[in-house]
């Protein structure tokens, strides 16, 4: 049974508990942050911590805990379940009770879930996936909130078509996001990505950072009408890492396959994370 940190304490997961009155159960009020372990080392922790407090101050969520505070709890947190191979960490703060149940106190709490890190099916990356776009926006995109509506909602349109996952496309027929990915598209050595409105991934980051000197990178965003011409499309998550994309709807990216390109950036990265599992890049 794996081991939880909540409000202070290390419990089993059976016996975690949140009260029924915090704001993040009646009104999704609350943050959250998740990565993946290499080698049992947090990737980027530092980086995904920083990124909650930022969701934290987007939302107006005042954390009571400290960037290297955070940091602490979730390596104490790992150590407390030394049976798994690698881990998923998932990282919460909760709005916390409110008197009027939508006024946040200041009194949120910290949880930090840790549990084995789950699989991914091989054909995702070996054959490529296909995935749904949903005409949707998200609130406040630069904040990963605990209210997700509307991922829960594009991923059940998403499952019908036969994608595993979806990307919402704005008001402005602009290609922005995953409900829990980056998109990225090549046009040609062009690797396009959009700049802003979107979840600032950290999977995103390292990528970004690794085909700087191989590939053109354009910050630009990508009309829905751009899709058909694009010569290759991958989405990447903490999670998902890089997943090549064959098709978007009934439209099937140039040959149906994973692109040279792609499967290159692929490489690039699980070269990275292994030898950041390894200690020997930070």
């Amino acid at each position: 049974m794996d081991t939880y940190y909540i409000d202070g304490e290390f419990v089993e997961e059976d016996h975690a508990r949140l009260s029924a009155k915090d704001i993040t159960v009646l009104r999704g009020y609350g943050v959250f942050d998740f990565l993946i372990t290499y080698n049992k080392r947090p990737f980027y922790l530092e980086e995904h911590v920083a990124r909650l407090e930022n969701s934290a101050k987007d939302i107006g969520l005042q954390l009571q805990h400290s960037r290297s505070q955070i940091c602490d709890i979730v390596k104490q947190t790992i150590q407390q379940n030394p049976d798994h191979e690698e881990s998923n960490i998932r990282i919460v703060y909760t709005g916390g009770i409110s008197p009027d149940g939508v006024t946040p106190q200041g009194n949120g709490i910290l949880m930090v879930m840790v549990t084995p890190k789950h699989e991914l099916p091989d054909w995702w990356y070996s054959d490529g996936a296909a995935i749904a776009t949903v005409n949707m926006e998200r609130c406040i995109p630069t904040s990963k909130s605990t209210n997700y509506l509307n991922a829960v909602f594009a991923q059940q349109l998403a499952r019908k078509q036969g994608g595993i996952e979806a990307v919402y496309v704005d008001r402005d027929n602009r290609v922005l996001e995953g409900t829990t990915t980056n998109f990225f598209g090549f046009k040609g050595n062009v690797l396009i990505t959009p700049p802003d409105g979107i979840l600032p991934g950290i999977t995103r980051s390292v990528i970004l950072k690794l085909v700087k000197d191989t590939y053109n990178v354009a910050l630009r965003h990508l009309d829905l009408s751009e899709l058909k011409d694009l010569d290759e499309v991958f989405l990447s998550a903490s999670n998902k890492e890089i997943v090549p994309i064959i098709k978007i709807d009934d439209m099937v990216i140039n040959t149906g396959k994973p692109g040279e390109r792609t499967r290159h950036i692929m490489k690039l990265f699980k070269n990275y994370t292994e030898a950041y599992g390894q200690g020997k890049v930070s």
